[in-house]
């Protein structure tokens, strides 16, 4: 159980470092070609080798080459001394290996869907609950002595970190915060383990440091996912999100 925690958390943690790193670089044909050869051989390859295998020209290989380190997928990693010319050896990155799939959500499932069984309902609803609060004391630096407005505008920002598409508003007239989502970024995952949204209302209230209340949910079969933070004697805040 304790392995089975660890592994959770670092699929979260794992999901919150991938979507602040959203790849944004697109590579060609030829580009994605050349990368498979250093996913393949991640002991290095030379330029002439590269060239031998994907037979283009010299100044074809070293422009697909300036691009794949420029946006770092390849990197230098030794110069090889010959009887000629020093030969520089090339290999992949971490990001370069991280731009073939992954199958985060299959393995999620297959993790989730053997807990549950485990434990049953009721335990690994409150496990979902338990995992949020870890989570969110991870980002609790974040939150520390800033007022609920600005807890709002960290948490929205953490959101955005996410993956997720949001925008908040300011009625004055009600005094009422709104955030809305315009998608979630493990809706599939909710859909089949509603239990996930008690990792969601756990680490909203542990981060905001008020209770959640989550009115309406996407993965219900709602067509939005709707929370309201209870603040107090003053403005309630509301939490809307919406979804396709």
């Amino acid at each position: 159980m304790k392995l089975l925690n660890q592994r959770l958390l670092c699929y979260f943690d794992e999901q919150l470092n991938f979507c602040c790193k959203i790849m944004a670089d697109i590579i060609s044909t030829r580009q994605r070609e050349i990368l498979k050869l250093f996913l393949e051989n991640q002991t290095g390859l030379t330029i002439d080798e590269i060239i031998n295998s994907v037979g283009i020209s010299r100044a074809g290989v070293m422009q697909h080459f300036s691009a794949l380190e420029n946006q770092g997928y390849i990197q230098k990693k030794s110069l090889n001394k010959t009887s000629g010319r020093p030969v520089t050896n090339y290999g992949i990155t971490r990001k370069g290996i991280n731009y073939f799939p992954k199958q985060y959500a299959w393995f999620s499932e297959v993790m989730l869907g053997n807990l549950q069984d485990e434990l049953g309902s009721e335990r690994f609803n409150a496990y979902m609950h338990k995992l949020g609060v870890t989570v969110a004391d991870g980002l609790k630096g974040r939150f520390i002595g800033k007022p609920i407005e600005k807890r709002i505008e960290e948490l929205t920002q953490i959101m955005t970190e996410l993956g997720y598409e949001v925008n908040t508003q300011y009625s004055g007239a009600s005094k009422h915060f709104k955030i809305r989502a315009h998608n979630c970024v493990y809706h599939d995952l909710a859909q089949k383990h509603n239990e996930i949204c008690q990792f969601d209302l756990a680490l909203m209230s542990t981060l905001l440091d008020q209770e959640v209340e989550l009115l309406t949910c996407m993965a219900k079969g709602d067509c939005a996912c709707n929370f309201r933070v209870k603040k107090p004697s003053e403005a309630t805040v509301e939490i809307l999100g919406s979804g396709t």
